[in-house]
């Protein structure tokens, strides 16, 4: 018993090099030109490259571009939301450490970019006009 591949005996009938022969034509058929192909690629990629970015590499990097100012714009006194969703006052700050009041005498430290915004004013004056 053989193992392995079994190899067309090609002196019998001459099957295996038509095949051969039929799979080159198709391979080769398939290939119209080095030379355009090059100008294929881009002429099918380059567009969707074009809309890829707008819809979704430059609307990531203005947010971005949104969060890093806000967080560098942040100040004491400022009202936050973080990204676990915890509401607070900004207290103070440390290197990369922002420490919020969350109610009276509780305060915790997260990181600078744990905050995921700022509370909106409305929220802010509802709050006072409860107290």
């Amino acid at each position: 018993m053989r193992v392995g591949f079994n190899i067309p005996d090609l002196t019998s009938n001459g099957s295996a090099l038509i095949e051969t022969g039929l799979i080159n034509r198709i391979v080769l058929a398939a290939d119209p030109g080095a030379g355009g192909g090059i100008q294929q690629f881009l002429l099918l990629f380059g567009p969707l490259f074009v809309i890829w970015y707008f819809l979704v590499i430059r609307p990531q990097q203005q947010q971005r571009r949104k969060v890093q100012q806000m967080l560098s714009e942040l100040k004491t006194g400022d009202r936050v939301v973080t990204t676990g969703g915890i509401y607070g006052t900004v207290v103070g700050f440390r290197d990369s450490v922002v420490q919020l009041q969350i109610a009276n005498q509780v305060k915790i430290d997260v990181a600078r970019t744990a905050i995921g915004g700022m509370q909106s004013s409305e929220k802010s004056e509802k709050d006072k006009l409860d107290k």
